[in-house]
């Protein structure tokens, strides 16, 4: 049985940062991938920067959407083109570690899980670390998942065999956290490997760096994918930040 990870990197204008993160999944010491690269009608040479790495490895293949259609469309459209066991993700600003698919795999085998996820690293624009380490409980409860979401989507890794392939929800932020409530409904609770596997950079210009944004999409988790009332979803609210300003911190390690 083929053991290949199908990873999705959904791209829009990423030519400053997509090199270093195909390299990163060609440094891997687990070599049975495919890297799916959906550009999301690119206006930059991030087009043209895939291209070259795509006639040099055929493990990456690129897909062009003919029209900006956002992240959510451009994943979907990799996960139907998928061909591996197993799907992981990673955007085309992050990077991963050398061992983190050979590691990953062999904490599924070894624990016989479906899914797994990882403690990472915060870096800047530039590639410098923060020196800050975003870790997660060991055991991860839906309930806890529910309040905040501790899996960083480049770390994700879940099996099709167990799951089916997963679509990817059209909302325009916060898509991964509904992939990970998807998958703890199902197994109740999931198990990191309990390192840092990856590197996840913080843009001064993402959607996540502003935290007004980032309430309003969760409430509208809560309202349209949880379909809570607005009643419930703004108590569910209350305790999204109980959970951020008390709980989550307590995850979070200066290195």
């Amino acid at each position: 049985m083929s053991q290949r990870v199908s990873i999705i990197t959904p791209t829009f204008n990423s030519a400053q940062f997509i090199s270093e993160t195909i390299l990163s999944v060609q440094n891997q010491t687990y070599p049975d991938w495919e890297m799916l690269i959906v550009d999301d009608a690119s206006t930059d040479e991030t087009v043209t920067i895939v291209k070259t790495f795509a006639e040099q490895d055929n493990r990456i293949r690129l897909y062009e959407l003919d029209r900006n259609s956002g992240a959510g469309v451009a994943r979907n459209q990799a996960l139907e083109k998928a061909t591996g066991r197993y799907i992981a993700f990673l955007d085309a600003d992050d990077l991963w570690k050398p061992e983190k698919l050979e590691k990953q795999l062999a904490f599924l085998a070894q624990n016989k899980l479906p899914f797994t996820f990882s403690f990472y690293d915060c870096i800047d624009e530039n590639g410098v670390p923060l020196q800050k380490r975003i870790k997660a409980p060991v055991r991860l409860r839906y309930r806890q998942l529910f309040f905040c979401n501790f899996i960083g989507n480049l770390t994700g890794l879940y099996d099709t065999d167990y799951f089916g392939k997963i679509p990817i929800a059209s909302f325009r932020k916060r898509q991964d956290w509904i992939v990970w409530l998807t998958i703890l409904k199902q197994i109740k609770t999931a198990q990191p490997v309990p390192e840092s596997l990856a590197f996840y950079r913080i843009r001064k210009d993402s959607i996540s760096a502003s935290k007004g944004s980032l309430l309003k999409h969760n409430y509208r988790i809560y309202r349209d994918f949880h379909r809570k009332s607005s009643v419930v979803a703004f108590f569910c609210m209350i305790g999204f930040l109980f959970t951020q300003l008390l709980i989550k911190p307590r995850f979070i390690a200066k290195l």
